[in-house]
């Protein structure tokens, strides 16, 4: 410390020690005064200087004091934040690193020496971390604005950035942005996703800013539309696209959307490009930010030209729908379940009410008939409970009298399963039951006589055995041919023998006197007797000769003709109807034999024919073994316009018997023998193998025709029989067609019916032969969708005879037609009648007038076969 002491001049003259004490400097001085004055000053200036360096020094202190404070704030601070930060000078050495550094590269603050060079410091965190990455690749890109990112082995990623300071030195920040990096992955991923999906969606998708209505978005379902790629859309308005122009504004449009409360809407308009005019249905959805202000415009549209156009045409077709439905034949109702209302009539449901539509939409069934409404209410409820369609035949009354009607009852149901409407249809089947009614009865009945037939015969006499079986009934089956018709009819014509026919079948019902009579062929006649036998069967035979032997009068002429009886009794000449018309036909062919105007009875023991059929039974068993069954082959061709030489479409084959020493043996007798045996199921497999084998092999894709006996369907896997045939020969199913008869369904309808579908469900064809013989054949047809129909024989060697035949084979034509099924004409044998059946529109004729059956060598032109066949393998 300095002191200073102040003496004034007066002080110093009255004080002589103080004056002797002066230094030698001020001696001879020419004024002490002034000397003293010069001492003070000088003395003044030295206490003012040392007061200033106290108070510099005690501020300098004051300053390092707050340096040291504002240095510790800042350290604990930078200390406190989540970056890592380091520090280093120009030079560079390290002038601060934080405890975040530290933490983020697992350092300790002793590893960390002030001073240490810049790339020590990346070195050691390098070395801590095992980053195999060098020091030069750790600092490439740390001065970028994105720093460089490290991925740590640990699975962190750290992005490091430095920023220069203006004295040279560099701030180093070190952030965790894992989290951060995989928010940013899953956000690009999400974006990504997003404007796959919004791109990929049909429906036009755009954004726009609420202000200037520039695109700042839209998808290639727009781009598409617009015909103008998305890099030229966005950023502009809607008038800087010119490709498309709507028929409004579309920037008002969009106006209007912000204007509505709820931010949403939807309009429809045109926009006309490329020439056409497009519907557009537009939706329009303003999105909100969380100020509740309009961010942009969403929207959505899309072009509805079709569906419009669609849906003009679903209202065109729905009235063109409803002006048939009010139109049909069909009368239709339909009806509303829960309360029984009907809710639709149509027209021609006026005569069901008897009452108009009007009248009835909107009333019950109670409402509008009364009391009697309770058995239409009972069946509807019935319908309405089982949930499927009902179907019965009804007589209704109408203002045009009693009718029946095929009425069907459909509920409809909701989409929980229950009951909803119910639609009910009555169609008038009046005629189309008397149809069925008078083709049934010439399916049962001659067409000439109308005397039960063929099978209506063969039907009584099955009956008439079932009925007499296991008792001690008897009863005659007689088998009566007319004399000397053949010479009537070269004499007189055609048409005076079929009125001797009639007459004959007149007379011979009168004889009988209540005994069954049938017209069995062209000249023959079978009656079935019953009482004591045979004393009962001679009388009636008798009767008939003597009813026969008087002249008949036709046109003014007199005929004379006669009748030879043959009789076999039940059940000594046989126990099936096959056997007693064999046998009473054999007895026949005895009475001829004696003369004509004669009977015969059945003798079984000294019949040589019953012995020759018999052996010939057996031989027919050896000749399956030994080969001697052959298989001719039957043209089939197209009626075309009646010519000579019509198109050959396909054959039939067909079985022949060459014995080796009787010769050729009748398929007429042969046939029925493999049937009664059994052997039918062994001989129709092989001839459906070889003729399948046969048929494939033709260069041309002809049609091949098989018969199946009933026997077959009652025996054996038949359908897995047919598939295997076809995949062993490689014939295609198409070109083979199977033909039966109605006995196939007779004896067992459900499995007939069901084999025949699966039969047909292997792609083959099937045909109803010998149709008209039979006397279930319209119900067969009802059932079952033949692709062809095959009209019996007898009725086309009649044509030209009688006119009835003429208009039988015309109605079959006609419903088989009706029913999309093709129609065969069997027997054609002359020109005359292939010349009626083209006019007629008969689809297919066959018969000798076309080829008779012959080895297919003998066809070899006509399936493209210039070598001979295959030759038949034995049946073994």
């Amino acid at each position: 410390m300095i002191v200073a002491c102040l003496v004034t001049p007066a002080a110093a003259a009255e004080a002589p020690e103080f004056a002797a004490g002066l230094p030698p400097l001020f001696e001879g001085a020419a004024d002490p005064a002034a000397m003293w004055q010069i001492l003070l000053a000088s003395l003044l200036v030295v206490v003012c200087l040392s007061a200033v360096i106290v108070w510099i020094l005690s501020a300098l202190q004051k300053a390092q004091r707050a340096n040291r404070r504002t240095a510790a704030a800042i350290d604990a601070a930078l200390n406190n934040m989540s970056l890592g930060i380091v520090i280093v000078d120009a030079q560079p050495r390290l002038a601060f690193c934080n405890d975040a550094y530290l933490e983020l590269y697992h350092l300790d603050r002793s590893e960390v020496r002030p001073g240490m060079h810049g790339r020590e410091m990346v070195e050691l965190r390098r070395r801590s971390c095992r980053i195999e990455t060098g020091v030069d690749d750790l600092l490439r890109d740390v001065l970028s604005e994105g720093g460089q990112i490290n991925d740590l082995p640990d699975g962190r990623a750290i992005v490091v950035k430095h920023r220069v300071l203006p004295n040279g030195g560099v701030v180093s920040t070190h952030e965790d942005c894992t989290e951060a990096r995989q928010l940013s992955r899953q956000l690009a991923s999400t974006k990504r996703f997003l404007e796959s999906v919004v791109d990929n969606i049909p429906v036009c998708v755009t954004a726009k800013t609420p202000g200037d209505s520039r695109y700042i978005l839209v998808n290639r379902a727009f781009e598409t539309f617009m015909r103008t790629p998305r890099d030229r859309i966005l950023g502009k308005r809607a008038e800087d696209i010119v490709s498309v122009t709507p028929s409004v504004s579309v920037d008002e449009l969009d106006r209007a959307a912000l204007a509505t409360p709820s931010g949403r809407l939807r309009t429809e308009f045109s926009a006309f490009g490329n020439g056409a005019e497009r519907i557009i249905d537009s939706n329009r959805v303003v999105v909100r930010n969380e100020d509740d202000e309009p961010e942009f415009v969403l929207s959505l549209f899309e072009d509805v030209t079709e569906r419009r156009q669609l849906s003009r045409e679903l209202e065109k077709t729905k009235k063109f729908l409803e002006m048939i439905i009010d139109h049909v034949p069909i009368a239709l109702d339909v009806k509303r379940v829960k309360d029984g209302k009907y809710l639709f009539v149509n027209h021609t449901a006026e005569k069901i009410f008897n009452s108009s539509r009007e009248a009835v939409v909107g009333l019950t069934a109670e409402e509008i008939y009364g009391s009697a409404a309770k058995l239409i209410v009972e069946r509807d409820n019935t319908a309405i409970r089982k949930r499927e369609q009902t179907l019965e035949e009804q007589p209704l009354q109408t203002k045009n009298g009693l009718r029946l009607f095929l009425t069907r009852r459909m509920p409809v149901l909701d989409e929980t399963g229950e009951p909803q409407y119910l639609i009910t249809t009555n169609a008038d089947i009046t005629e189309r039951r008397q149809t069925e009614s008078r083709m049934a009865h010439m399916a049962y009945h001659d067409g000439l006589t109308d005397l039960p037939n063929r099978a209506a015969f063969i039907k009584a006499l099955t009956q008439m055995i079932d009925a007499c079986a296991g008792s001690d009934e008897e009863f005659a089956v007689l088998s009566v041919d007319l004399d000397r018709l053949k010479e009537v009819n070269d004499v007189f014509g055609h048409s005076v023998g079929d009125q001797l026919l009639i007459e004959a079948s007149r007379r011979i019902q009168d004889a009988s006197r209540g005994g069954v009579v049938a017209r069995l062929s062209g000249d023959e006649f079978g009656l079935i007797i019953d009482g004591p036998q045979p004393q009962a069967a001679l009388e009636v035979a008798e009767r008939l000769i003597e009813a026969m032997s008087d002249d008949f009068i036709i046109d003014g002429r007199s005929v004379r003709t006669g009748a030879t009886v043959g009789a076999a009794i039940f059940p000594r000449h046989g126990a099936d109807p096959a056997a007693l018309l064999a046998n009473a036909g054999v007895a026949l062919m005895r009475a001829k034999a004696r003369g004509r105007r004669t009977v015969g009875v059945f003798d079984a023991e000294t019949d040589q024919q019953i012995r020759d059929r018999r052996a010939l039974h057996q031989d027919l068993a050896n000749a399956l073994k030994s080969g001697q069954i052959t298989l001719y082959y039957q043209p089939q061709a197209l009626t075309g316009h009646g010519v000579i030489e019509p198109e050959f479409i396909g054959f039939e084959a067909l079985a022949r018997w060459f014995h080796p020493v009787r010769g050729f043996v009748s398929p007429a007798d042969f046939i029925p023998l493999a049937e009664e045996s059994g052997l039918i199921v062994e001989l129709g497999e092989w001839i459906l193998r070889e003729a399948c084998r046969e048929a494939a092999s033709w260069a041309k894709p002809m049609q091949v025709a098989v018969n199946l006996s009933p026997a077959q369907f009652q025996h054996g896997d038949l359908v897995g029989l047919v598939h295997s045939i076809l995949l062993e020969t490689g014939l295609q199913p198409g070109r083979l067609e199977l033909e039966i008869t109605e006995g196939v369904l007779i004896h067992d309808f459900d499995r007939g019916l069901s084999l025949l579908r699966r039969l047909k469900a292997l792609g083959v064809r099937i045909a109803m032969d010998d149709f008209g013989s039979g006397y279930s054949s319209l119900t067969y047809l009802q059932a079952f969708p033949f692709d062809k129909i095959k009209i019996d024989r007898t009725f086309v060697l009649n044509l030209g005879r009688n006119t009835q035949s003429a208009a039988i084979i015309r109605a079959m034509i006609g419903l088989g037609h009706g029913l999309d099924i093709s129609i065969v004409a069997e027997g054609v044998e002359t020109q005359e009648q292939l010349t009626f059946l083209a006019h007629e529109n008969c689809d297919q004729v066959q018969g000798y007038f076309l080829g008779k059956p012959a080895p297919i060598a003998d066809f070899a032109a006509i399936v493209g076969q210039p070598v001979a066949p295959v030759p038949a393998r034995r049946i073994s």
